[in-house]
């Protein structure tokens, strides 16, 4: 079991939670919005299965900043669980869980990650996760418009 300080956010986007879910498991999407808004470039590899990894590659000005995990739970389009390790867990595995709750014309998509070392990733963890549900708000609005 994974223990440390927890951090939960969440966002009501209108979008089928089918679209949403797959945006999280797509390289090429992940690469569109998986990033806090001080981050300007996002590269992904994903292996989109259970004991699949993935590894994330968050670029600004003056760093590149890796995340890897591994998928343990896809259960499209409910919940999708993995392993978070960056330099802000100290390269520990924390685990986030992704759920999708679906209603007429919107889903909310809450994210929750246990398993962070101190206040100071908590805090910033929420502040990430928050931008990054946003830009996925914000994708799929420029998506819907093309």
């Amino acid at each position: 079991m994974i223990h440390g300080h927890t951090v939960t956010v969440r966002r009501e986007i209108a979008a089928p939670a089918e679209d949403l879910f797959d945006a999280w498991l797509d390289a090429r999407s992940l690469g569109t919005w998986l990033r806090p808004s001080a981050i300007r470039e996002t590269r992904a590899e994903t292996d989109p299965r259970v004991g699949g990894a993935f590894r994330i590659v968050m670029v600004d000005d003056a760093s590149s900043i890796v995340h890897s995990g591994t998928y343990r739970e896809i259960d499209r389009p409910h919940r999708l669980v993995f392993t978070w390790s960056s330099p802000a867990t100290r390269f520990r595995d924390s685990l986030v869980t992704v759920t999708f709750h679906a209603s007429p014309g919107s889903t909310v998509v809450e994210i929750h990650q246990v398993g962070l070392p101190d206040e100071e990733a908590r805090a910033s963890h929420h502040a990430g996760w928050s931008d990054i549900l946003r830009e996925l708000d914000h994708a799929n609005d420029d998506k819907t418009e093309d």
